[in-house]
């Protein structure tokens, strides 16, 4: 029986602490709570088949439970936030390599730190150092646009 309620512990300990480096919020601490309970079954000196059975019908009242929170909680704080490559549209970079204009022609922009595959819906080509701004995603590739700056007055 000590052996199983250590194997519980550490179980438990190890979830929870998975639960801070993974993205899901609330999975793995829903078994963590699972392993909890059968630690406390393991630490009352029940059965082995008890334990596992604690540890099934625990985490998956938690999961039905801790999940939906997590999730509500994640839509509630990145509701303005854009996800996956969406996330570049609007922003500004600088051109890398020339962008051809003509569909299929793609050069190299330059976004925060990254660097990426971009064409243009422009009717001309885009040099290198030109400031673009990314107004769409077409698979991996960026679609920009040329930033004109108004000329300043003097």
């Amino acid at each position: 029986m000590g052996d199983w309620l250590w194997f519980w512990i550490v179980a438990a300990l190890v979830l929870a602490i998975a639960e801070l480096v993974t993205p899901f919020l609330f999975f793995m601490i829903s078994f963590a709570t699972g392993a909890a309970a059968a630690a406390v079954i393991a630490g009352i000196s029940g059965g082995v088949a008890l334990q596992w059975l604690s540890f099934v019908i625990v985490s998956f009242a938690a999961l039905g439970v801790l999940v939906p929170v997590g999730h509500r909680i994640a839509r509630a704080e990145g509701e303005d936030i854009q996800e996956g490559s969406t996330r570049w549209v609007g922003r500004t970079g600088v051109v890398v390599e020339d962008i051809p204009s003509g569909s299929h022609g793609s050069g190299l922009v330059r976004v925060e730190r990254a660097q990426w595959r971009a064409e243009t819906d422009a009717g001309a080509a885009i040099p290198a150092g030109e400031e673009v701004e990314v107004i769409a995603v077409r698979g991996v590739r960026l679609v920009v646009a040329p930033v004109h700056r108004p000329l300043p007055r003097g």
